[in-house]
């Protein structure tokens, strides 16, 4: 679903399947020239590729990048994981009880890593949207020689003080999507209308048309579930983002009410050198009259890594 023609002179690959490492297999797309600066686009909790917009994508590609765009594991048309997910499990990770996820922020790390080295990548510049953000910060931590700059978008740091989910969130994440097509839109719209960007708002029947097409690739409620956990366990990254020392870029809306703003605030705090750009009117989601404020902040922090720090 694209709300804008794609740039047809912008070379576009089909769906490709990388194995990344045993028994895991990503599904993802490439836009632009391969002698672009490389780029990978690391989408959020339950969102396959597709909701990085195409046009999105190709604009990327048209500012120098050489992108790629995957559904994470769990997601789309990636590998399923065989683990059980409950919703009790979920609610004792909420209340800070503590449970043992099937797998972790660092796994889901590794997976993109096994993907730059299916592409031939030795490094490249990432950026992340609200999980997808844990998961580019947990890759700068753990491999920084292999990030060339990080720009995390509506996320936080694992800190369980700042970042948190407005309550009355918290029964539409965990009640079931509904086995039809039908009903998992109308459940996702509603989530949508709750945590969308009230300075910006999308159209219904786009935010509908999104979930519709999430469906069919292959949605995974219990997928979702094994994503809700990893994050809910994450540690608490505030230390170890101390040592970064590539160039980033931490994006939040004033009013997210997903991840509050205070996570991206931290995030950016405990970064050295990071650039902090909060967003008036923006909530958790990534509209298009944003788009050209996300592209220019992302090549701008691509740029500042070819200054010497």
């Amino acid at each position: 679903m694209s709300t804008a023609p794609v740039n047809a002179s912008i070379p576009v690959s089909g769906e490709l399947f990388a194995p990344v490492s045993p028994g895991m297999e990503l599904c993802y797309q490439t836009f632009g020239d391969a002698s672009g600066e490389p780029l990978v686009l690391v989408m959020g909790l339950g969102g396959p590729m597709n909701w990085w917009d195409p046009t999105f994508c190709t604009r990327l590609a048209e500012s120098g990048f050489y992108v790629v765009r995957f559904d994470n594991r769990d997601t789309g048309r990636s590998t399923k994981i065989k683990a059980k997910a409950s919703r009790a499990a979920l609610v004792r990770a909420f209340a800070g009880r503590g449970s043992t996820p099937p797998y972790t922020l660092s796994d889901m790390a590794g997976d993109v890593f096994g993907l730059m080295d299916h592409l031939g990548w030795e490094s490249a510049h990432i950026v992340g949207a609200s999980m997808g953000g844990m998961i580019v910060q947990t890759m700068a931590v753990e491999r920084p020689a292999r990030v060339r700059s990080m720009t995390s978008i509506m996320s936080t740091l694992g800190k369980r003080t700042v970042g948190w989910q407005h309550p009355k969130l918290l029964p539409i994440l965990i009640a079931p999507r509904g086995p039809s097509r039908a009903a998992y839109a109308e459940t996702s719209a509603r989530l949508w209308q709750m945590i969308g960007s009230p300075g910006y708002p999308t159209d219904l029947a786009l935010t509908k048309a999104r979930a519709e097409e999430t469906f069919d690739r292959g949605f995974n409620a219990s997928g979702v579930m094994r994503q809700m956990l990893a994050i809910l366990n994450q540690p608490n990254r505030a230390r170890a983002l101390r040592s970064l020392r590539m160039p980033v870029c931490v994006i939040h809306g004033d009013s997210d009410n997903m991840v509050h703003v205070s996570g991206g605030r931290a995030t950016a705090t405990a970064i050295p050198g990071a650039e902090l750009l909060i967003i008036k009117g923006m909530g958790h989601d990534m509209p298009a009259q944003l788009w050209e404020t996300f592209i220019e902040a992302i090549r701008r922090t691509a740029d500042r890594a070819r200054t010497p720090r």
